[in-house]
């Protein structure tokens, strides 16, 4: 039997000590080992890695901590637009939705389009459209709202800047925190299989419709049984125009580096060429597990079958 792994991510960034209480803490790394704790229950019963990585994102999707399903952040009109995507290592099949309204669990869409829609990426009122006829569970504008969201988006709503998450450029001195509000899993069954998760609420007081990394297939989201799964969390265009994830798998392919260093070299070098901030984390069908980052923190859990069980913000 093959070693199983869950890894997990809540967003990366410069999350700042100042700004973060004990009882904030303490509740961040809950809702971590929360979701840890069900997804690795799935792995451990002998489930497959991509309804671990699904159970993963519906508890942080559900938690209104993080910027994704329930938590995500104000656009410019006021609303909460969602992107997620999922990819199956096993059979490089792959499903994903971007600027989706009132879906409860962005990432249970994802998996609807992988599995019964012949598509890859769904966007906007289609997406919600297939929800509907998926039987997708829809929950009214009032479920997603949060002061702690609206009080972000009310302090730049008038202006031109956006926000990745906590804090906006121009905006410093009023939240010195700047963390990238995606969530993500990552994971290794005991059949050796691997698959990636990835949703988020994007940027606060994004315009046009802007769509970053996280639905994006070998950007944001990519697994390949050949190589590894990952789930990126970071400035979406840096990691758009790299192709993040994807680089990744490239790296070990066709340089034969394994997967900490693969994953290193781009979190490291690549990104931060292009002055992108952020991290990822990845398993590889081994069932080795990295989880690197070049900003201040990210939130991050990871478990395996060998008694690791770790979460954490900080470096």
């Amino acid at each position: 039997m093959n070693n199983y792994t869950i890894a997990i991510h809540g967003g990366a960034g410069t999350i700042l000590k100042d700004d973060m209480t004990p009882e904030l803490e303490a509740a961040y790394l809950m809702g971590l080992q929360n979701a840890l704790d069900i997804s690795y229950a799935v792995l451990h019963e002998g489930g497959s890695a991509v309804n671990a990585v699904k159970a993963a994102l519906v508890i942080l999707e559900d938690n209104i901590l993080f910027n994704a399903g329930r938590g995500a952040v104000f656009t410019k009109k006021g609303v909460q637009e969602m992107d997620a995507a999922i990819m199956d290592g096993k059979n490089l099949m792959a499903g994903a939705v971007a600027g989706i309204r009132n879906v409860r669990n962005p990432i249970e869409l994802a998996v609807e389009v992988m599995q019964n829609s012949n598509h890859v990426f769904l966007s906007g009122k289609g997406a919600n459209d297939f929800a509907i006829k998926q039987g997708i569970k829809l929950e009214p504008d009032e479920y997603f709202y949060s002061q702690f969201r609206y009080d972000q988006w009310k302090a730049i709503r008038d202006s031109d800047n956006y926000s990745l998450d906590h804090t906006h450029h121009h905006l410093e001195e009023l939240m010195k925190d700047k963390k990238f509000g995606t969530v993500g899993a990552v994971a290794c069954d005991s059949n050796g299989n691997i698959a990636a998760a990835t949703s988020t609420g994007g940027m606060t007081n994004k315009k046009y419709g802007r769509i970053g990394d996280s639905p994006v297939i070998g950007a944001g989201t990519y697994a390949n049984n050949k190589t590894c799964a990952i789930s990126c969390t970071g400035h979406g265009e840096m990691f758009i125009r790299s192709v993040a994830a994807y680089d990744v798998s490239c790296l070990m392919e066709y340089k034969n580096l394994n997967l900490h260093d693969a994953m290193q070299k781009v979190v490291h070098e690549k990104l931060m060429n292009m002055n992108g901030e952020g991290g990822m984390i990845g398993v590889d069908a081994a069932g080795n597990a990295a989880l690197i980052f070049n900003s201040a923190g990210m939130y991050r859990g990871v478990k395996n079958n060998h008694g690791t069980n770790n979460v954490a913000i900080y470096r």
